[in-house]
């Protein structure tokens, strides 16, 4: 597929209202129109014959065309299921499924098949995304010549793709450099380039702007936009950033190896016309009927061990076990 360049110079959508005008993309995710679907995912590490489960039961959907947003405390889990969604890891129990792809029952066949095809990746780090001896130009179309054949006809079409990819993310002009000759900033977007190459079906970015300033991980993120504006790809970033994920309009949160909650941003108009987002919190419910209780909310009630649960008409009530006077 040939990325049409930007036709106007700008980068793309900028606000989250422009991101909500898009057709199809204002209703959180439900299992039969999601692309990635995890049911109960478990994950348990050995060592010296300890067990740890990073994952314990995580339930995630994420639909076609979303843009969202993974946020979680170190050790929370996060980057074990970023490396399972990539085709870098193998669940221990439950299900996995990406573009239909069921991740427990690949092969090492299909597993190089689904990375090359189905996913990309962008890494936090930018000397593990890009070959260093290669110029931008080149490192986007590696991943091209390396999933088709040669011939100077590809050699032409993997040249025009990653022009085409460098131009949408704005980094055309550097096109001819290699990476110890770009900014960090610049690296990281020829980086989602090289991710796109294949045109997967999902993108994924762990902490991909860990290592820049604000101003270029705006720019940054940014490119992320635009590749799920301009080109429809599904896009889950793992971050730290509260700034960047208050971008979005999905942030899933990860505790504890299980999602806990879910923050939905929507943009609201009042009788003056003036617009401001709106931001509302759920805790996420398994089909066991378990919920994660939002940490300080918990601290704040001083609960702990159990809570009072009282059944309304329309709503449950959740007390701690002695209620404060």
């Amino acid at each position: 597929m040939t990325v049409p360049p930007p036709s106007d110079g700008t980068r793309g959508p900028s606000s989250l209202a422009e991101l909500e005008a898009r057709a199809g993309r204002e209703r959180p995710a439900h299992g039969q129109d999601a692309l990635v679907v995890c049911d109960r995912l478990v994950r348990v590490f050995t060592t010296d014959g300890v067990e740890v489960q990073a994952l314990q039961g995580l339930d995630l959907l994420v639909r076609k065309g979303e843009l969202t947003a993974l946020v979680g405390a170190s050790g929370s889990g996060k980057s074990t299921l970023m490396n399972i969604l990539a085709g870098l890891d193998v669940p221990t129990a439950g299900a996995a499924r990406v573009a239909g792809r069921d991740l427990l029952t690949m092969g090492s066949r299909d597993r190089l098949a689904y990375r090359r095809a189905t996913v990309g990746f962008v890494w936090q780090r930018t000397s593990r995304n890009l070959v260093p001896y290669l110029d931008a130009a080149q490192n986007v179309a590696l991943p091209i010549r390396l999933a088709g054949r040669g011939g100077r006809k590809a050699r032409a079409a993997a040249a025009r793709r990653a022009h085409d990819l460098l131009a949408l993310l704005g980094v055309a002009d550097r096109a001819d450099r290699r990476p110890a000759a770009l900014s960090g900033g610049e690296q990281q977007r020829v980086a989602i380039a090289v991710a796109l190459a294949n045109d997967p079906s999902l993108l994924l970015a762990d902490e991909p702007t860990g290592e820049l300033d604000s101003a270029t991980a705006a720019d940054v993120f940014a490119a992320f936009r635009r590749a799920n504006d301009e080109l429809g790809t599904t896009v889950l970033v793992v971050t730290h950033d509260q700034a960047v994920a208050d971008e979005v309009r999905r942030t899933v949160a990860i505790r504890d190896g299980r999602t806990s909650t879910e923050t939905l941003r929507r943009t609201t108009v009042d009788e003056g016309g003036r617009t401001s987002v709106e931001a509302r919190e759920y805790a996420m419910l398994d089909r066991a009927g378990r919920l994660q209780l939002p940490s300080e909310y918990v601290d704040s009630l001083a609960m702990e061990h159990r809570v009072l649960l009282q059944l309304e008409q329309d709503h449950i009530a959740v007390w701690p076990d002695e209620p404060q006077p």
